[in-house]
């Protein structure tokens, strides 16, 4: 299949337990994105991960409360990920913790139902 369009990847990486005002930052970074008007949203739950901290996170059955890795990873045109970024750097201020952001070019291809 041939790619039908380039875009932008914007890959969020966060803790599971990361707050923005009493609520789950990545259900608030999801929904914000979804009232920008961004094509897609994904969160990812990661098994075993370390940062900045070189704290371990993990899902070991003696870690269960563990603050599992997140990643949230959005696709779209680059001049709407560029207009996101504002919102994201005003929900990590306001949130308080830490995360790596990320973006890249990707190709598209699509995959449509019923086709």
């Amino acid at each position: 299949m041939k790619p039908e369009s380039e875009a932008t990847l914007l890959r969020i990486f966060i803790g599971e337990g990361d707050l923005h005002h009493h609520a789950s930052l990545h259900e608030v970074i999801v929904k914000k994105a979804h009232e920008a008007g961004l094509a897609g949203a994904t969160v990812l739950r990661g098994l075993m991960s370390y940062g900045a901290s070189s704290h371990f996170r993990t899902n070991r059955i003696l870690d269960l409360a563990a603050d599992l890795p997140l990643v949230i990873e959005i696709v779209d045109t680059e001049p709407k990920i560029s207009d996101f970024l504002p919102v994201l750097d005003t929900l990590f201020e306001e949130s308080r913790c830490g995360g790596l952001v990320t973006r890249e070019p990707v190709q598209i291809l699509k995959y449509l139902p019923g086709k």
